[in-house]
């Protein structure tokens, strides 16, 4: 089993949307108005020169196959987003127990 965390601009959440439909996912929490600042990617603040937030989304997986087809759309838009700083990430963690 994993779990995987996904940090996205706000700005791009309906489009990580499509991606999880298209990857038959149909589960997940998610965190709005995250505040903070990815290595080498300009803060997310909320206010003043960095007025944009993310967005956090867990997903916990007991079958790989629609982590890995998730993580094959997130590459496949990823590459058509010029700027890094706009990109979606995903981080995947083992997951011990659902209870």
């Amino acid at each position: 089993m994993k779990v995987a965390f996904i940090v996205n601009n706000e700005y791009t959440t309906p489009q990580l949307m499509q991606l999880l439909k298209a990857a038959g996912i149909d589960y997940y929490t998610r965190w709005d108005n995250a505040r903070g600042k990815g290595q080498g990617t300009e803060p997310h603040l909320g206010a003043g020169g960095f007025g944009s937030t993310n967005s956090v989304m867990m997903i916990a997986f007991r079958d790989t196959e629609p982590l890995e087809a998730l993580i094959r759309e997130i590459e496949a838009v990823n590459c058509t987003i010029k700027r890094p700083d706009d990109r979606i990430r995903l981080f995947q963690l083992p997951l011990d127990r659902i209870v």
